[in-house]
């Protein structure tokens, strides 16, 4: 680690000026040997450096994005070469080319904070060597050795032996324990702050290289920086975890403003502003509005979780438009509710074979049809002959019927009265 580190020692002048710099502020308000003051340098110094990095990270925003507008493209390449893996990263490889993006342009704010960590650790290794570097002095020096966080020196590594602690002026334990919280925190801030990006900012409906390869540095990085940070020094800890806490707030800042399209991030985030559009009918915010502009830009391109937020405005009665805006409009609510005209279905185009089975199956109902016409006429014509005979004929009949509804046998005799 030592070699490595002085490999960067061409920053050591620098990275150590603007720590003493920061020192020198707050020496003077919580004083000069107190590892609040050191401690806080090294603080500064992290803020510093990635306000620095902030066009880095940009950079980063930009390559990420193209890589989730090539997502259809990649999804494509796979349904292809499916059973053919290597012509499949060719074909990838290729893609990357033609469209100028990098897969591993996440790592750029790691690489370009190499350089400063590395001097902060040659700093660091000089102070616990009790040995001048850059602009600290001798007075610099024991003043940097006297400074404890939690009882743990500055210089102190959690395998140092129990002499070399004494001599810095702290115990074995105490070293052992902030050191081990240190590494703990450190690692979980970076594991955070990797599954974070994966759970939450990325299309997860289309499976690329790129994302196999960010998920295997989810679980890598914390696992590498917790074995290597038994080596560091307790301002090492310091200004790792500073820098990871930075990373997860700044992350956390773009993907709740600018997700990426498809994410889960971003549905929650057009959830958001159309909770506010309800309650306010406007769209709020000229981040949102972009958002809302994009939108509407991408026309039949728009992704599920897009098209779903468009339905909802409707449902309102309001419509994107291309400014970013939303407008009263009825005919969004009729496309919400699917519309008032019906598609007109076109008929099934049937085979030969079917359409002669079609046509002898009509024929037999035809023939079925005929003889219940013959029955009915049949029936018409004896009720016409029934009407047509004699009036005699039909009143003896009735006679006959009368005669027949009387009781047979000996009659009752009439009461009386009705004699």
């Amino acid at each position: 680690m030592d070699t490595i580190a002085s490999l960067f020692s061409f920053i050591t002048w620098p990275v150590s000026w603007v720590i003493v710099q920061f020192h020198k502020l707050y020496g003077a308000i919580f004083g000069p040997d107190t590892g609040w003051a050191w401690g806080l340098s090294i603080v500064s110094l992290v803020v510093l450096i990635r306000i620095c990095l902030i066009p880095l990270f940009v950079k980063q925003i930009k390559s990420t994005r193209n890589m989730q507008l090539l997502q259809p493209k990649m999804k494509a390449i796979q349904e292809r070469y499916k059973s053919d893996k290597q012509r499949q990263s060719e074909e990838m490889m290729k893609l990357y080319k033609e469209t100028g993006t990098n897969p591993l342009s996440s790592c750029l704010p790691i690489i370009a904070q190499s350089p400063f960590f590395f001097a902060l650790y040659h700093v660091l290794s000089a102070i616990a060597s009790n040995k001048k570097i850059g602009v600290i002095d001798q007075s610099l020096l024991d003043s940097a050795r006297q400074a404890h966080i939690f009882g743990a020196p500055l210089a102190a590594k959690f395998m140092d032996s129990a002499e070399k602690v004494d001599a810095l002026g702290a115990s074995l334990t105490d070293v052992r324990v902030v050191t081990a919280v240190m590494i703990v925190m450190m690692s979980a801030s970076q594991f955070f702050t990797q599954r974070q990006l994966m759970t939450k900012n990325v299309d997860l409906t289309v499976k690329t290289p790129y994302m196999q390869q960010q998920k295997m540095l989810m679980y890598i990085f914390p696992l590498i920086f917790a074995v290597m940070g038994i080596n560091f020094p307790v301002g090492v800890l310091v200004y790792w975890l500073t820098t990871n806490v930075w990373t997860m707030g700044q992350q956390m800042y773009v993907i709740n403003q600018n997700p990426t399209p498809g994410s889960k991030a971003q549905e929650q985030y057009l959830g958001r502003v159309l909770k506010s559009v309800t309650a306010h009918g406007e769209v709020r915010g000229r981040t949102r509005r972009n958002t809302v502009k994009r939108i509407v830009a991408k026309g039949p391109d728009r992704n599920d979780i897009e098209r779903k937020f468009v339905v909802g405005l409707a449902k309102l009665g309001l419509a994107p438009q291309e400014d970013g805006t939303v407008a009263k409009s009825d005919t969004a609510v009729a496309e919400a509710e699917g519309g008032t005209s019906q598609r007109r279905q076109q008929p099934k185009r049937q085979t030969k074979a079917q359409r002669q089975t079609g046509a002898a199956h009509q024929g037999g109902k035809d023939d079925d049809a005929d003889e219940p016409a013959s029955k009915t006429s049949l029936k018409k014509s004896t009720a016409q002959d029934d009407k047509s005979k004699p009036a005699g004929k039909t009143a003896s009949g009735s006679s006959r019927q009368a005669k027949s509804g009387q009781r047979k046998g000996p009659q009752r005799p009439k009461h009386p009265s009705k004699k």
